[in-house]
């Protein structure tokens, strides 16, 4: 009897694609057969970068995965997208009791209304437990703060950030805005 390939869909805003999403896609990469990263748009949340924008980002850094590949999907419940796709599981992340808390009602939720698609939840390790897109985003602007994101996202992403900020929210110079009173300012 021929087996049936594991295929999971890993769904997000990815505005922007962070390293706690990587430390996702990585893991599911090697859980699953075929994972797809798909952006939810909502089109009611304002994103920093386009729909384009984070379909590129998400190619460029999961470029080296063979069996990941990339969409994007508005207008659908997760639970219809991914039967929608043939994948039997959705992958989502647990960083602490309050993600837990929903992502277990999403999951049951989810169940009632398909139960041939089931949730696999991970727990990425201590050092991406805090790091989110709306994290990142919230770090950008203070003296350091270019250094200060290189761990947090991929390179790729990193360069978009610079180039989305460049004038702006310290993006021109090497150091970052200066700080009120500094003599430099």
């Amino acid at each position: 009897m021929p087996t049936r390939k594991r295929k999971a869909v890993y769904a997000g805003s990815f505005d922007p694609p962070t390293e706690g999403h990587m430390y996702m896609i990585r893991e599911g990469s090697f859980l699953f057969d075929e994972l797809v990263v798909a952006i939810g748009v909502n089109p009611d949340k304002r994103s920093l970068f386009t729909l384009e924008e984070r379909l590129q980002l998400l190619r460029a850094v999961t470029r080296d995965f063979q069996n990941v590949s990339v969409s994007s999907f508005e207008a659908r419940y997760l639970i219809d997208y991914a039967a929608r796709e043939g994948a039997r599981y959705i992958l989502r992340g647990i960083r602490n009791a309050s993600d837990f808390h929903y992502e277990q009602t999403m999951r049951n939720v989810n169940a009632d209304r398909n139960s041939n698609v089931t949730t696999v939840f991970l727990v990425p390790p201590r050092e991406l437990a805090e790091v989110s897109s709306s994290f990142v985003k919230g770090l950008v602007g203070p003296r350091g703060w270019k250094d200060f994101l290189k761990n947090m996202v991929p390179a790729p992403v990193h360069e978009a950030l610079l180039k989305k900020f460049a004038g702006q929210k310290g993006g021109d110079d090497a150091e970052g805005a200066p700080e009120p009173g500094d003599p430099e300012g």
